[in-house]
Formats: structure tokens, C-alpha cells, sequence
């Protein structure tokens, strides 16, 4: 199937009481790197009370990332040819538990939906590639670096030590059939721009009103507004370089848009939207998870 990128969704109201059984598919909502399961209890209480999913939230610690050192021991690690196993074992155990409990809870329902935020996703597509897809009919993705980056370019480091490339040539490709989906949704929230260069790009924000930009940069920065933006920008940008390879590319302020797209997948764009439910304001900076950007894409829980 061609990917197909949508700017926004204006699903019809396919909504359940707050009092009533779940009538989807169960969903298994996987936390993002440095993140914990109580990060995601907004979310899975909206599914739950306004759209009748019954989602159950991967047990991930902010301790637990901690399990991550022990690939410094790996010599795969310095070579930046580092394996998902046995270093994220951990997780893969966690994602497999809470599948189960999903599965538990389903009303005549056989499968699931996995909703992988950031690393999350790809830790999904690692999951489903070592402990099999059958039950799963739904892979959504938020703000997830799907891409590794590019080799040979001056400055970038693979954060992940050859995780994601591992992932791109072993597990299985992007598809969207009437029997799995994937959807990868990614953030525009704001432009970076490269350290050393042209200062006339700003920080630009979609769909966000420009006083909140200036009253972030005077409260952190204490300098005049365009400075400011435009240094927050370049830093944003060189963390968008380390992922992409491109520092002047739109993201959600961690994960730059390309990287979060997947050939074969359905790919939508939100403007607006911020990359983690921690420093995220529903008002003023709204992450994937918040009540007004849920609705953009919910409706492919519901399908």
C-alpha cells in the first residue's frame, strides 16, 4: 500500500460512557525511553471513560531504564552494532505481560492494539518480530524514531549503538492490511535549525500562540525573545541532527518528522503536538496523549 500522510482527522464521535464495558479491542500503551506507566494514566483513563477502550499500561519504571548499562558491557556496544537481546529483554517481558492482562480484559476481542510512544514503538516491532503478531491487529505509533540514522555524517552519533539499524534489517516491514495496520503519527511542533549558520531561522511552533514562546524564552534565558527562540531552536536542531542527520527539519522536539514515518505504513502528521506527556500542558503544549490530539487519532483504535 502507498504511505498515505494526513495532516489531521475529524473522526465522528464513536464514544462510550464513562460507566460502560469496553467495546473495542483492548489496547497496550508502551511508555517511551525515561518515561514510567504513570506518565500514561490520562491517557488510558480517556480511552477508557470517553471511547470504550480498555487499555492496560506497560509496568516500566524510570529505575528500570537503568537495566539499559548493561550493554556497556556488550563490545557490540562500542562498535555501534548493539542487539535488542538480552539487553531489553526486560522490556519485551513487560510488553508480553501487559498484552496479557490486554487480552484478559477483552470483550470477545482475540487481539490488540499496541500504542508504542517514542522508543516504545520500536521496542513493538521488536516484540512482535521475536514473540510473534498474531494477536496483534493494530501497531500506532507516537513520536517514535523509527529511522537510524544516517552513517558517515559529521557530528551524528547513534544514540541507540545500532539498535535502530538492527531493527530496519531484521524486523518485518510496515504494512497496512485489513489484518495488521500500522499507523505512525508524528508531532510538528517546532523547526530546527543548525547551530553555526543562517540566525535568521526562528523557532517556529504550529498551531501554538507565540506569547507562550516568548514567556518560556524570558523565564529561561532572561534575554530578548528572537535570541532566545532562535538558540532554542538550534538546540533542538542538534538533537534532530543526531537522529535524522538534518538539523533544519520539523519534529515534535525530540523525534524529527521523517524519522518517525515508515514506508508501507499510514503516516500522519498533527501540527502542534509535543513529544512527551512530562513538561506537556494540555493548553499550551499538548503531547500526543492529550485530549484534543487523541482525537486525531483514535478513531484507528476503534476500526
Amino acid at each position: 500500500m502507498d504511505v498515505a500522510s494526513l495532516q489531521s482527522f475529524n473522526p465522528s464521535p464513536l464514544l462510550s460512557s464513562s460507566n460502560s464495558v469496553s467495546i473495542h479491542r483492548p489496547a497496550v500503551i508502551l511508555p517511551g525511553l525515561g518515561n514510567n506507566s504513570g506518565d500514561y494514566q490520562s491517557l488510558k483513563q480517556t480511552l477508557n471513560d470517553k471511547y470504550g477502550v480498555s487499555a492496560v499500561v506497560a509496568k516500566v519504571s524510570r529505575l528500570d531504564w537503568l537495566r539499559n548499562a548493561a550493554g556497556l558491557v556488550d563490545p557490540n556496544y562500542w562498535r555501534g552494532s548493539l542487539q535488542p537481546r538480552p539487553v531489553l529483554d526486560w522490556y519485551l517481558k513487560r510488553i508480553e505481560e501487559a498484552v496479557e492482562e490486554a487480552k484478559g480484559t477483552a470483550n470477545g476481542s482475540e487481539n490488540v492494539s499496541l500504542i508504542g510512544h517514542s522508543a516504545g514503538g520500536w521496542l513493538a516491532r521488536v516484540y512482535m518480530e521475536e514473540f510473534g503478531s498474531s494477536d496483534v491487529s493494530l501497531l500506532l505509533t507516537l513520536g517514535t524514531p523509527h529511522l537510524p540514522p544516517p552513517k558517515g555524517v559529521q557530528g551524528v552519533i547513534d544514540q541507540t549503538r545500532g539498535l535502530l539499524h538492527y531493527v530496519q534489517d531484521n524486523c518485518s516491514k510496515a504494512v497496512y492490511t485489513p489484518q495488521l495496520k500500522y499507523v505512525c503519527v508524528a508531532g510538528r511542533f517546532i523547526k530546527g535549525c543548525r547551530f553555526f549558520g543562517n540566525s535568521d531561522t526562528e523557532l517556529a511552533v504550529s498551531s501554538v500562540d507565540s506569547n507562550q514562546i516568548v514567556s518560556e524564552s524570558s523565564v529561561s534565558g532572561g534575554t530578548s525573545a528572537p535570541n532566545a527562540t532562535t538558540l532554542r531552536a538550534r538546540f533542538v536542531g542538534q538533537g534532530y541532527k543526531q537522529v535524522c542527520g538534518e538539523a533544519d527539519v520539523w519534529g515534535d522536539g525530540v523525534v524529527p518528522e521523517v524519522s518517525a514515518h515508515l514506508e508501507g505504513a499510514l503516516n500522519i502528521f498533527l501540527d502542534g503536538v509535543y513529544h512527551s506527556p512530562v513538561g506537556a500542558d494540555d493548553a499550551t503544549r499538548p503531547w500526543y496523549g492529550s485530549p484534543q490530539v487523541l482525537e486525531q487519532w483514535v478513531q484507528h483504535l476503534l476500526n
